[in-house]
C-alpha cells in the first residue's frame, strides 16, 4: 500500500510546478493536459490546464492537477514536511517557499530540531521546514 499525495491547484497548476521548481528543485514526471484526454469531454477554455501531473522533491512524488480550474485553491487541515540535512538548506528553502506565501512560524531552535518553522505558500500549502537532528 501507498498513499499519494494528491494537490489541486484549480488553474495554477503549471504556475505552481514552476514554483516549486524554482524554489525546491522539484522535477516534472509527467504531465498530461486536459486535451490529451483519449475520453475527450473537458470543458471549453480548460484544454490546456493540466489534467494530471506527477513531480519530485528530494525522494518524495508528489501528484497534481488543476482540478476543476474553479481558481482558488482550499488546502487546509494538512501540510507537507520537508526535511533537510543542513540549517544553510533549511533557510534557503523556507525563504524560497514563504516568498509571496505567509509565514507562520520563523525558523528557530525548538526540542526535536536544530531549525523548524512552518510557512503557507502563494498557493495556500502549509509547509514545514526542519533540519534532521
Amino acid at each position: 500500500m501507498h498513499v499519494q499525495p494528491y494537490l489541486f491547484f484549480e488553474g495554477r497548476c503549471e504556475e505552481a510546478l514552476e514554483f516549486y521548481h524554482a524554489a525546491a528543485g522539484a522535477e516534472v514526471k509527467e504531465l498530461v493536459r486536459y486535451k490529451e484526454n483519449p475520453d475527450g469531454g473537458c470543458k471549453p477554455g480548460t484544454e490546456d490546464k493540466v489534467m494530471h501531473c506527477g513531480f519530485t522533491i528530494g525522494n518524495t512524488e508528489i501528484w497534481a492537477s488543476d482540478g476543476m480550474c474553479a481558481g482558488e485553491t482550499k488546502f487546509h487541515g494538512f501540510s507537507l514536511a520537508l526535511t533537510v540535512p543542513t540549517e544553510a538548506e533549511a533557510e534557503r528553502l523556507f525563504a524560497a517557499l514563504s516568498e509571496g506565501g505567509q509565514v507562520q512560524m520563523p525558523l528557530a531552535k525548538t526540542f526535536f530540531s536544530p531549525l523548524f518553522g512552518m510557512a503557507h505558500d502563494r498557493f495556500g500549502i502549509l509547509w514545514m521546514v526542519l533540519v534532521e537532528k
